[in-house]
Formats: C-alpha cells, sequence, structure tokens
C-alpha cells in the first residue's frame, strides 16, 4: 500500500533510562526502521546501532525543527524523555507540523516515576519545571503541606532550590531529590532545606518538596488582593480592596494576556499571573525605577511570565506583541487619547478596565463612557487606624472604575 503524503511521517517515542531495554518490539522496529534519527546525545547514545541519518538539539530547538521539516516524506523518529507531552519534544513538534503529522508513544515520564518512589498520587501534587525557568517560579507554589515534583534544570538545582526555600520561610520542607529515575544509575538522597548538606546531584534529577512553613512564615493566596506590604513600592500602587475589585472585573481566564498600562510597581499584572494556568501580562511603565521595582516584586512572588516595558504607552503600543484579551488602565487615564489608543489594541471580546482617582481622569472616563459605554463604579474604603488612644476609620481616596467588553 502506497503512503499518502497526509499520512503522519514522524514518529516520537518516549525512552527512559533503561533505553531500548524498555520498550516494546514493535517500537524498537520503528527506531530500526527509522531514516531520520532525532534526539539528544543521551538519548542517540542508547540507541548505538543505526542506519539513520543522525539530528541532534545542539543548534537549539528552532534550528533543529526547522531541519526536520526538511525531511517530510522521510520516516523522521524522534527520541525523546519519558512523557514527550510533558514539557518534552513531543509538544514543541505537534506544534510545528501539526497532530496529523505526528505518532506519540509515551514512556512512564519523570512525574509518574517520581510519585511512585515517593508513594504520592500526581493529583495530589504540584508538578512543575525550572529547566530553562526562573528558579522563583517555585515561589508561586509554596504553601504549607503542598507537594511539588520539580524537574531540574541540572546538578545545582537541589542546592538553588533548598536557598529559595529557606529564604521564603520554608526552611523545614523535606527536599528529595531523585537521580536517573528508571535506569540502572537511579539514585536518591533526602534533607531539609534549612541545613541541605549534599553536593552537587547528577544533572539528570527530578525534586520532590514536601512544603512545610516555619513558624511565622507567610502563607500568600493566590486569590486576588495580596496584602499591600509584600510589594515593594513608591507610592503608586492600587491597594488591596480595589486590587481584588479590579481583578473581578479583568474577568481573567487560563491562557490570556494582560496589559497593564501605568502599571506602578506591577501589583495588577502580577496578582493576575498568580492565578496560574498560562496567563501572560506585559507592565508598561515610564518610570525607569519603577520598572525596576516590577521585577523585583515579580521575582519575589514567583512570577515569571511578565514582560516589562519602560516606556509611555502609546509611543509603546505596536511594539507589545499579539492583541491583549484584557488591558487595565490604573495610570495615566487623563492622558489625552491614551484610553482611545488603549481601546483600539484591545482584541475583540476583551476586557477593559480603567481606574482614576483624580477630577481630571474621572472626566476622562465619562467622555470614554459617552462613546463606548461600560460599567461606572465608584470604590470606597475606609481602613481602621489610632487616633490618639482610640481606633476610628479613614477614608482612602475614592477610586472611579470604568469596565467594558468590546464586541466581537
Amino acid at each position: 500500500m502506497s503512503k499518502s503524503i497526509n499520512d503522519p511521517w514522524i514518529t516520537v517515542i518516549g525512552i527512559g533510562e533503561d533505553g531500548l531495554d524498555g520498550l516494546s518490539p514493535a517500537l524498537c522496529a520503528v527506531i530500526d526502521a527509522a531514516e531520520v534519527l532525532v534526539g539528544g546525545d543521551r538519548h542517540h547514545e542508547k540507541v548505538p546501532v543505526s542506519n539513520a541519518e543522525r539530528l541532534t538539539w545542539k543548534g537549539g530547538f528552532a534550528a533543529a525543527v526547522q531541519e526536520i521539516g526538511k525531511h517530510r516524506g522521510r520516516r523522521v523518529v524522534v527520541l525523546a524523555s519519558g512523557d514527550p507531552m510533558n514539557y518534552g519534544a513531543g509538544a514543541m513538534i505537534v506544534r510545528e507540523f501539526g497532530a496529523d503529522a505526528v505518532v506519540i508513544h509515551p514512556a512512564p515520564g519523570a512525574f509518574s516515576l517520581a510519585a511512585a518512589r515517593m508513594g504520592w498520587s500526581i493529583p495530589d501534587c504540584e508538578t512543575l519545571t525550572i529547566h530553562g525557568r526562573p528558579l522563583e517560579a517555585l515561589g508561586l507554589h509554596l504553601s504549607p503541606g503542598a507537594k511539588l515534583l520539580v524537574l531540574s534544570q541540572g546538578g545545582d538545582s537541589p542546592a538553588a532550590a533548598a536557598e529559595l526555600l529557606s529564604a521564603f520561610g520554608y526552611g523545614l520542607s523535606r527536599i528529595t531529590v531523585l537521580e536517573h529515575l528508571g535506569g540502572l544509575n537511579e539514585k536518591r538522597f533526602d534533607g531539609m532545606a534549612a541545613d541541605w548538606h549534599h553536593g552537587r546531584a547528577a544533572d539528570l534529577n527530578v525534586l520532590a518538596i514536601e512544603c512545610i512553613a516555619e513558624p511565622g512564615a507567610s502563607a500568600l493566596s493566590r486569590a486576588p488582593g495580596l496584602p499591600d506590604d509584600v510589594f515593594a513600592h513608591d507610592g503608586q500602587l492600587t491597594k488591596r480592596e480595589v486590587r481584588a475589585v479590579t481583578l473581578a472585573a479583568l474577568q481573567s481566564l487560563p491562557g490570556q494576556i494582560l496589559w497593564d498600562i501605568g502599571a506602578g510597581c506591577g501589583s495588577v499584572a502580577i496578582e493576575w499571573l498568580r492565578l496560574g494556568s498560562n496567563r501572560r501580562a506585559v507592565a508598561v511603565e515610564k518610570s525607569l525605577e519603577r520598572c525596576h521595582l516590577i521585577g523585583q516584586n515579580a521575582a519575589a512572588l514567583g512570577t515569571h511570565n511578565m514582560v516589562v516595558v519602560n516606556g509611555t504607552f502609546p509611543d509603546v503600543a505596536s511594539g507589545l506583541g499579539p492583541a491583549p484579551d484584557a488591558i487595565f488602565v490604573g495610570g495615566g487615564v487623563s492622558a489625552p487619547g491614551l484610553l482611545d489608543v488603549a481601546w483600539d489594541a484591545l482584541k475583540p471580546g476583551g476586557i477593559f478596565v480603567a481606574n482614576g482617582v483624580t477630577l481630571e481622569a474621572e472626566q476622562a472616563l465619562l467622555d470614554f463612557r459617552q462613546r463606548h459605554d461600560g460599567d461606572l463604579t465608584r470604590i470606597s474604603v475606609e481602613r481602621a487606624g489610632p487616633v490618639g488612644g482610640l481606633t476610628a476609620f479613614r477614608p482612602m481616596m475614592a477610586v472611579t472604575q470604568l469596565a467594558q467588553r468590546k464586541q466581537p
């Protein structure tokens, strides 16, 4: 039977530390028949004999994918670690060539093997990676009793994770390092974050972390409205009560992009990102000093999908990337034309929210509402504080908020 050009021409095979011994005879036959064999050096070493042309990832994933594309119509086999669709090469291959071009054969992945060794239920764990991602991203997932399964960047990751846990007040947490899972060189060692004394681990390792908070350690919720004092700021901060209302108005959904215009210290964008699920955010701030504060706060609060742009919004709008799903204007509301430029940049169906405290900002919101409609809300907050030896409520500046969905 002839092979159609539309038939799958790429086979992605998950391979464990046990190499070909862990594969079925049928999958071994697929590898034997490959005309092009793709993988890292570690994967190629597990297939010592092959007549296939060999490609590696050494030039980077983008270059390797382009090279794979030149072999369309040949029998291309990609070797990947464990489950190729879980932080693996399979997802990248499918995004580039489409699901119809690819057949995936997963093996037990690092998370499954680590959970089995620890006796942990995967649905009860957070599964994440710091491979190619900032270590600070771990901070988002720290809470008392949380269990984390973490793909490491390399042999230095366990010590770096122990240092981060201690800095966040989780020095009592138990860390297990699992090296070369599923292979002959599998090894495990354990310790406490605060007194981590192990040397450098093997580069191929997975961390299993049981989070234990020290007395007095802060446990930050992902619910909107973090305490104001967790943000470094110079006074330009959307206060927690208003921030919670603002995030509710933005109606965030997984995978969406937010532009935070006039971001101040970045509190709204950071809380948007702390909701997780592949959300992204761009913070635009004209003050370079505040841009530094945004970066500092993003790292401290475990959010890495943040792009910080220094500049005035209308001047930088064209270079901010794909149209956002939501826009929040927290600063510069009264600047002539800013609201209109932001509205035009918003994706159809997206949510637009703007907050103002001055009479000029309020007038700009009223003028905008006359052209585009929207809900106006006045947010007034009073906080209790000392008055001499007694206690009384002190009103904060009222905030006028406009919220509107852009029609598709």
